[in-house]
């Protein structure tokens, strides 16, 4: 069900939620926590879906916060609520700020909107403040998610995350790192047990992906780590490789294509692995398993980029 309130206030659009329930037997009873999803409008379905579809694993409130903001405009605030099958297992509340309503404190759009008692996750999925802890709506949530895979250059946005980072801060490149982690910490934990002498990481060079594994394998196992982006003609998308360098020979985990990954050890047949790259929905509702800080990502994004070399040369277009 879909109901538009168009030129409303939150008071307005509160009493409406409150009605839904009441009148057509939606409850709220359940949710764990309240989703705000900052975006532009060309963007808001893509979001909108991958929320409704997380949201059966963590039922929530979605809030949708689309600026309309110019100069010329008359100050108005649009909603639309979706509930029942058109948002999953959570309610969608969209708004659309105009004018000065746009331009005065986000906050003050949403508070009214949050529900009692809950977490409250901020999500851009593309346009994106560079400090995300400081902006209005920032400091009233408990995780804030941005996803440097949208940014115009992606290599740039996750080397300066750690300039910014604040107990609470995430970013969807790490999350699309979950597999490559647990693999390769599967591969340590089996013999023989040697110790790794060194790195190799080689990703697209669209993947901001590709900079935090080797960030990551830098603070883990505290070793050189040779890293770098492929010619977009030689790998397109996401990260290509890892080897681990130890003495009695590499362990190499490399995808062929985007769908699998193949596993060299010496000694052992190689193994083919299923390594699909996650969709937007899986790392979405991953984030939204947790909501205290993620330590090892402020570690990654901080400690662990500090010690990184820059990436090896002649390996990008």
């Amino acid at each position: 069900m879909i109901i538009d309130l168009p030129d409303t206030t939150v008071s307005q659009i509160s009493r409406a939620l409150v009605n839904v329930r009441e009148e057509g037997g939606a409850v709220a009873l359940g949710r764990v926590l309240t989703l705000v999803i900052v975006t532009r409008e060309s963007a808001m379905e893509e979001a909108i879906d991958a929320a409704n579809d997380a949201s059966r694993e963590h039922p929530m409130r979605v809030i949708v916060l689309m600026i309309n903001s110019t100069d010329d405009e008359e100050p108005r605030l649009d909603a639309q609520i979706r509930v029942g099958g058109d948002a999953g297992a959570s309610e969608v509340v969209t708004l659309r700020a105009h004018g000065e309503a746009g331009a005065s404190n986000l906050e003050s759009l949403v508070t009214g909107l949050l529900l009692s008692d809950a977490p409250v996750v901020v999500w851009w999925p593309n346009q994106t403040p560079d400090d995300v802890s400081e902006t209005s709506i920032g400091r009233i949530a408990q995780r804030r998610i941005t996803d440097a895979a949208t940014k115009a250059d992606p290599a740039g946005w996750v080397s300066s995350l750690g300039e910014h980072y604040a107990p609470g801060d995430t970013d969807l490149a790490w999350t699309r790192l979950t597999r490559w982690r647990e693999q390769l910490a599967a591969i340590l934990d089996q013999p023989p047990y040697e110790p790794v002498t060194s790195v190799r990481v080689r990703g697209a060079a669209d993947s901001p992906s590709t900079a935090l594994l080797a960030a990551w394998l830098r603070l883990a196992l505290d070793v050189p780590v040779d890293w770098g982006y492929l010619d977009p003609q030689d790998w397109p998308h996401g990260i290509k490789n890892v080897t681990l360098v130890r003495s009695s020979g590499d362990v190499t985990l490399e995808r062929p294509d985007s769908g699998v990954a193949i596993l060299s050890q010496p000694g052992q047949p190689t193994h083919e692995l299923a390594f699909p790259r996650r969709t937007l929905r899986e790392c979405l509702a991953e984030e939204l398993r947790r909501l205290d800080a993620d330590v090892l990502y402020g570690r990654v994004i901080t400690e662990g980029w500090s010690r990184l070399d820059a990436p090896s040369k002649g390996l990008h277009d």
